[in-house]
């Protein structure tokens, strides 16, 4: 029924689109293959639509003209209408996409090639790939710095972190960090980074003008063995003060003040949340479950969750319209 119900929805074409002017959320399921459409107001899924295998990575082009799902297993990015989940175009993208990272500028996507340990620059409006650079092992996270200078990439298995100039296109530093860094965020400033090391159970913040580790983040959630607490997905309300962090098989996300950087809260969420994205008013976080098929709306004043929403198998990434 929930196919039959989906796929009416993708056909008729009218009842998705009148979402986006609202707020909408956009989560990939790695197991089922399919992203899961959230009406956010209305806490539930509207529409779930079949794409590439084991999509991980989601975002919307700069432009939010099209979303863009790193099909892992199929060894791409699918380009598709936000609006009915159509396929638009399939991108190169190098062996095994994760995380990707759309430029600011909106030409290119930043792909971490996990299997052939490079970063991949996809030129959107060509539909090619642009360049690419050799990184460390098992690449995951990837961001680029709001002033384009930087990308930095992940490399789980080797424990570092590359600072690419974006115009030389060369590494410059391998930085190290704690066991099995997983995601990078720049903060709205450019100022810091935030780098989750997943294994060590800790969050590096580092200054960008001297590339230096500036103080490491622990966190120790109620209840919560330290082996569980499992950083991943990391994301900043819009005025920049309140950073959102999952922390997998901890089961919960930490909530943490940007300017002392000390932990305010924990909030017990579904299993093994992997990403989350931030509502645009900064009130919400939109939390993806990959453990317990859910997906969790939080809200950031109370430090509580206010619904629990069935999604598809292992939601993974989640990206938000504006």
């Amino acid at each position: 029924m929930k196919s039959i119900i989906a796929a009416l929805l993708v056909s008729t074409g009218s009842l998705v689109p009148t979402l986006v002017g609202a707020q909408t959320a956009w989560v990939s399921n790695e197991r089922s293959s399919t992203v899961s459409v959230v009406d956010i107001a209305a806490g539930k899924v509207v529409a779930e639509w079949p794409v590439g295998k084991r999509p991980r990575g989601i975002t919307l082009t700069r432009d939010s003209k099209a979303l863009l799902v790193a099909a892992s297993a199929d060894n791409a990015v699918e380009m598709r209408d936000p609006a009915t989940g159509a396929l638009i175009a399939t991108l190169p993208s190098g062996a095994d996409p994760e995380q990707f990272f759309p430029s600011w500028d909106g030409k290119l996507l930043f792909a971490a090639n996990e299997d052939n340990a490079a970063v991949t620059a996809i030129d959107l409006e060509a539909r090619k790939v642009a360049w690419q650079v050799a990184v460390g092992d098992e690449p995951e996270g990837v961001a680029q710095s709001p002033d384009g200078k930087w990308l930095l990439v992940t490399s789980e298995e080797d424990n570092t972190v590359a600072w690419i100039d974006t115009a030389s296109r060369a590494v410059v530093e391998e930085m190290e960090t704690d066991a099995r860094p997983r995601h990078i965020e720049f903060t709205g400033d450019g100022a810091k980074v935030w780098i989750a090391a997943e294994m060590a159970g800790t969050m590096h913040v580092v200054d960008v003008a001297s590339r230096t580790v500036e103080r490491t983040i622990t966190f120790s959630p109620p209840d919560v063995p330290a082996y569980k607490v499992m950083p991943c997905g990391i994301r900043f309300t819009p005025d920049g003060r309140t950073a959102v962090v999952a922390l997998g098989r901890a089961d919960s996300v930490a909530v943490v003040d940007v300017a002392t950087l000390e932990v305010k809260g924990y909030v017990k969420v579904g299993e093994r949340p992997w990403h989350l994205a931030i509502t645009k008013d900064g009130a919400r976080a939109i939390v993806a479950n990959g453990a317990s098929d859910s997906i969790s709306v939080v809200d950031l004043a109370t430090l509580s969750v206010t619904a629990t929403i069935a999604g598809g198998g292992g939601p993974w990434g989640v990206a938000l319209g504006q």
